[in-house]
């Protein structure tokens, strides 16, 4: 039998992408609230919304995104819009409502836009994640066999623990849980999970490409169903982009492609003998590769972003593109030829930390920048760049990302005016301001590795 609904949780999502909620009985979900909203949002309490002074601002649920929790069946949660006092105009920080305003513009263009993330993340023993001793401390050289709580099996070693098998995969039983909440309670379409190449717990999860909105909506339900499943079983998910020394970093590579009013796939040429990728997604790929400076601040949006974006771990650093090449920020996935609906590009810089709708957004406007100023991405790059020598690669003319947070918001701050009518010059000023304060309190903070690296000079 099942439980009556007795809460539901008006979620939404803040500027640096966390989500938040408030918990309100179900009898407040009358046909009057759900259609005007719920005037109970204090703006000046989340990070970057409003001024104490002007605070008061309107929750409305998105009641297509009403679903039963699987942990708590008496609750149901949804997604809210957010707006000023009074309900009637949009808050233009909301980053919900900068993915809505961006899916117009490509439909404008006569395009549907489509977007498959591949989100990567860590379930961990959460007693001994939180509780590190200072001598290795969070994110420094925690191996499993030193502490075989965390992650998978001891016998994964360091980068092989792609695609491992039972009993090995520790995480299975988590994961697969996760799976079964997101299909069953969430109308996700799952393709595949599985464990990552990291030793320490790394998975994958893989659901079906979707709409901008649509696709978002469904990174953050992940998110908040992996923390909550794994945390009932005496385990932690972590989103973190490199928590652990040593080892691959967790990436959210996005897979995007456009289709056209017939329906058929813009990005797919089946004369190209190169990579059977059409002129206009040439195009895609060469306005990603004109703004990845910029667009490393929204999709790499942390201090720690930039400690997976190192060579040697499958994260790309190099701006450059290839068929099939994992050095490269654009990789055009080539399993099978003349296959029309599975043509796309896959863009690897972005991370899980990433807030979903404005990372999407900033990926899909770089593109339309690329399409309506017919930038040519250059000759495509077919050898692994991490092989390269130095000379060869300034050769080659290929660019290096930024390498920290700092140097992508001053070239967020430089190179803004593709995301001009979509980000607005408020929310692209708090943002900077945001992370740039980030980024200064995090470089404060001496690391355990410093301190045992420098006691006794």
């Amino acid at each position: 039998m099942k439980k009556k609904k007795k809460w539901v949780a008006l979620q939404f999502t803040d500027i640096s992408g966390r989500l938040r909620e408030v918990i309100v009985p179900s009898s407040q979900m009358t046909k009057e609230n759900i259609e005007t909203g719920f005037s109970k949002l204090d703006g000046s309490s989340i990070p970057g919304f409003m001024g104490i002074e002007e605070s008061d601002m309107v929750l409305t649920p998105v009641m297509d995104t009403e679903k039963r929790l699987p942990w708590k069946p008496d609750t149901s949660r949804v997604l809210n819009k957010i707006s000023y006092a009074g309900g009637s105009k949009r808050f233009e920080k909301d980053p919900r409502y900068v993915a809505e305003k961006t899916e117009s513009v490509i439909n404008d263009m006569g395009y549907s836009g489509f977007f498959g993330p591949e989100v990567e993340f860590f379930i961990i023993d959460g007693f001994a994640f939180h509780n590190q001793t200072p001598s290795t401390g969070l994110g420094y050289s925690l191996r499993s066999e030193e502490n075989p709580s965390i992650g998978s099996s001891p016998a994964i070693g360091y980068k092989e623990g792609y695609y491992s098998s039972q009993p090995i995969d520790r995480t299975y039983d988590t994961r697969s849980k996760i799976v079964e909440a997101l299909q069953d309670s969430f109308g996700f379409d799952i393709e595949a999970s599985h464990h990552e190449v990291a030793t320490n717990g790394q998975v994958e999860i893989n659901f079906r490409f979707g709409r901008l909105v649509d696709t978002a909506d469904m990174v953050q339900t992940l998110k908040y169903a992996a923390r909550n499943i794994a945390h009932a079983d005496g385990k932690h998910a972590s989103f973190v982009p490199k928590p652990f020394f040593g080892d691959n970093g967790s990436g959210m590579h996005v897979n995007t492609s456009l289709s056209g009013k017939d329906g058929k796939n813009a990005f797919y040429d089946a004369e190209d003998d190169y990579a059977q990728l059409s002129q206009l997604g040439r195009y895609a790929v060469g306005g990603i590769m004109q703004h990845a400076d910029a667009l490393s601040a929204i999709v790499s949006p942390t201090t720690n972003s930039y400690r997976r974006l190192t060579p040697g771990f499958e994260a790309p650093v190099y701006i450059a593109w290839g068929r099939s090449n994992r050095s490269a920020i654009v990789r055009v996935p080539s399993y099978k030829k003349d296959m029309e609906k599975t043509k796309r590009i896959e863009y690897r810089a972005p991370d899980p930390s990433a807030n979903p709708y404005l990372a999407l957004s900033a990926i899909a406007l770089a593109e339309i920048d690329g399409i309506r100023k017919k930038i040519d991405p250059g000759d495509p790059i077919n050898k692994s760049i991490y092989r390269l020598s130095k000379e060869e690669i300034k050769k080659l003319g290929v660019k290096q990302l930024p390498s920290s947070l700092e140097q992508a918001l001053d070239s967020l701050e430089s190179d803004n005016a593709f995301l001009k009518g979509v980000f607005t010059e408020p929310l692209l000023e708090t943002y900077i301001e945001m992370h740039r304060n980030e980024a200064r309190e995090l470089n404060r903070y001496p690391s355990p590795v410093e301190i045992e690296r420098l006691d006794g000079i």
